[in-house]
C-alpha cells in the first residue's frame, strides 16, 4: 500500500455557505477553520492546501457569550508610538461584525504561507446577501449552540 499525498492536480474544491445567525462565535470559527483547512476530507494532507471555500453570511448576528460583549478587546497597532487601539467586542461587532468573525477563524489557522492561503478562501458578509451564486455554494450545517 501507499500513503496518499495530495497536490495541486489532485485537489477538489467546493464551496460552502454558512449562516451564523445564533451560533456561538468560537463554535462557529473552529468548524470554519476545518474546512478551510480541509480537515473534514479523507485526502487532508498537512502541508498542502486542500481545503474548501466558506462563505459566512449574517455575520452581525453571531453570538457572544458570558460579558464577552463588554470585557472581550480586540488590539491594534498603528505603527507608530503609543498608536494602540482597543476597541471592545460589543462595538466591533456593531460596527465591522465581518471583522469579528474573520479574526476569529485566522486565529485558529496555521501562522504561516499555507495559513494565510486557506484565509483567502473565507468570505464573511453581514447579512442574509452574497455575490457568489454562480459558484452554486452548498449549504454547510454547522452543529453548534
Amino acid at each position: 500500500m501507499k500513503t496518499f499525498m495530495a497536490n495541486a492536480a489532485t485537489i477538489e474544491r467546493k464551496w460552502y455557505v454558512v449562516d451564523a445567525e445564533g451560533k456561538t462565535l468560537g463554535r462557529l470559527a473552529a468548524e470554519v477553520a476545518k474546512v478551510l483547512r480541509g480537515k473534514h476530507k479523507p485526502t487532508f494532507t498537512p502541508h498542502v492546501d486542500t481545503g474548501d471555500h466558506v462563505i459566512i453570511i449574517n455575520a452581525a448576528k453571531v453570538a457572544l457569550t458570558g460579558n464577552k460583549l463588554i470585557q472581550k478587546t480586540y488590539f491594534r497597532h498603528s505603527g507608530y508610538p503609543g498608536g494602540t487601539t482597543f476597541t471592545p467586542a460589543g462595538q466591533m461587532l456593531a460596527d465591522k461584525p465581518e471583522r469579528v468573525l474573520e479574526l476569529a477563524v485566522r486565529g485558529m489557522l496555521p501562522k504561516n504561507k499555507l495559513g494565510r492561503q486557506m484565509y483567502r478562501k473565507l468570505q464573511v458578509y453581514r447579512g442574509a446577501e452574497h455575490p457568489h451564486t454562480a459558484q452554486l455554494p452548498e449549504v454547510l450545517e454547522v452543529n453548534v449552540r
